[in-house]
């Protein structure tokens, strides 16, 4: 997205807000310490329907009943053979295809 924002975890503040390039931002929810969502709903309710914010949300679980269907979903599961590693599971709807098309792309430009 182009940022030059620092990355770091939202796991304390619950939600880091990245700029990106032309207006568009990438806001990021981290809902490991919650039992349920509470007023944090309303935030992600309303990154949800900002059509300039690309929304990622961790530990999603406790706001499944907010999240659209159509959504892209990125599983990282430990490996039990080696503690360093992750295995990946995307699903996504066939009208995210090209969303997912142009991130193979770019993470093929990425890898070593």
């Amino acid at each position: 997205m182009g940022s030059k924002d620092v990355v770091t975890s939202p796991t304390f503040t619950l939600n880091q807000i990245y700029k990106g390039r032309n207006g568009v931002a990438l806001s990021h929810h981290d809902f490991y310490r919650l039992k349920e969502a509470g007023i944090m709903v309303d935030e992600l309710s309303e990154s949800l329907h900002d059509n300039m914010t690309v929304t990622v949300v961790e530990w999603a679980d406790v706001v499944e009943d907010v999240l659209p269907k159509d959504r892209v979903i990125i599983m990282l599961r430990p490996v039990a053979s080696n503690s360093e590693k992750r295995e990946i599971e995307i699903t996504y709807p066939g009208i995210k295809i090209g969303i997912i098309e142009k991130a193979k792309t770019q993470w093929a430009k990425l890898r070593p």
